[in-house]
């Protein structure tokens, strides 16, 4: 039987499909968040590593031309031989790109002030190891690594990793920059900061990060380009028609709290310092999302794995977001499809590189 790719491959993309650019191995590949945008910047995906099941069945019904399943293993356990395999090249050959976003649990934001993550003592630290390993032995022609921006951030935790996940890129021969990128400067519809190491052989040409398309405002500073504004989460899930589901039901202590609370705010806004009359929380006693409520007028904030019962972005109507406002608001197609159930969906999406991002990333390694 032909095989039938989704509508997304075919129509109502910008991206190129004639594979074009190359062939592309993916580490850590998730759901293929940053896989889609590679392919959308006229790459092919032809071998995937994850071990998450649900994530290697969204992979496997997703991409269908991937060139064998998807290498459902601990990558620590697997030879880079057996991926360049996978993706059909032999020998000499090599990839034309190599992609991917290794965990790194211990240098993500949230959740910073437990001990154990500041002391970066996680197992998944290692996981960078194994994306620099694939590196220097199946030296593509360029890269891009995507992690948490906390990786930068010099403390105890992030400062001797991310010195040594450098180093190991120049000892695998190859230049790189490291940059930052809101995902909301590219024309997503979410303030979602990510750090970029993108590079090239040094025998090749070198790679520049893209320049925003939009920009706005960030964390209280002005950050893109100031001629196009942030699309908006209520014009990302404009005309979007949505059944309710089980799980939009808040279930939270606080979750009374939640309709009196401005688009926008959060539990602030039940403090003694915001002028409250019947003050529940002290100032800055809780994480930044918790009571947190979108404001259509702005892009979402960043949008969790793992949220907890009274952790947002809330909608704006006092609920928790359905699946198909998810994938607008990380610019997944309406028809991408997620295998299991609505909390791995949710679990899958927010680990997610949003796929318009990581096209406008990948077309700038492209054209080097």
């Amino acid at each position: 039987m032909p095989v039938v790719l989704p509508a997304w491959q075919t129509a109502g993309m910008t991206g190129r499909r004639d594979s074009t650019a190359g062939v592309a191995v993916s580490l850590f590949s998730g759901a293929g968040g940053l896989d889609l945008g590679v392919e959308l910047a006229g790459y092919q995906v032809r071998a995937a590593v994850e071990r998450y099941a649900d994530a290697t069945l969204t992979m496997e019904k997703n991409f269908p031309h991937l060139a064998s399943a998807v290498i459902k293993s601990d990558i620590l356990a697997i030879p880079t031989s057996d991926i360049m395999r996978a993706a059909g090249l032999r020998r000499a050959a090599r990839p034309d790109l190599l992609v991917g976003g290794p965990p790194c649990t211990p240098f993500s934001k949230s959740g910073f002030w437990l001990d154990w993550k500041r002391s970066g003592l996680d197992p998944e630290a290692s996981l960078l190891q194994a994306y620099t390993r694939v590196l220097r032995e199946a030296q593509p022609r360029k890269f891009i690594l995507e992690n948490v921006y906390a990786l930068t951030f010099g403390n105890q935790a992030s400062k001797g990793a991310y010195d040594r996940l450098l180093r190991e890129i120049d000892q695998a021969g190859y230049n790189y920059r490291a940059k930052v990128l809101n995902a909301a400067d590219y024309g997503v519809a979410q303030s979602r900061p990510r750090l970029f190491v993108i590079g090239a052989r040094k025998d090749e040409p070198q790679p520049e990060h893209p320049a925003p398309s939009h920009g706005g405002s960030w964390e209280r500073r002005a950050t893109g380009n100031p001629d196009r504004p942030h699309v908006t989460s209520g014009e990302a899930l404009d005309g979007l028609v949505t059944d309710p589901e089980p799980e939009e039901v808040l279930r939270g202590r606080y979750r009374h709290l939640l309709a009196d609370i401005p688009p926008g705010d959060n539990y602030l806004y039940y403090t003694v310092e915001r002028g409250h009359p019947d003050p529940q929380f002290a100032w800055r006693s809780r994480f930044w999302s918790f009571l947190l409520k979108l404001d259509p007028a702005r892009p979402s904030p960043t949008i969790q794995a793992q949220p907890g019962s009274n952790v947002g972005p809330f909608h704006w109507t006092n609920r928790r977001l359905r699946l198909a406002e998810l994938k607008r608001l990380f610019t997944f197609p309406d028809d991408f499809d997620f295998v299991g159930s609505r909390a791995s969906a949710q679990y899958m999406i927010g680990n997610s590189v949003p796929p318009q991002l990581a096209q406008r990333v990948a077309e700038a390694v492209r054209d080097a």
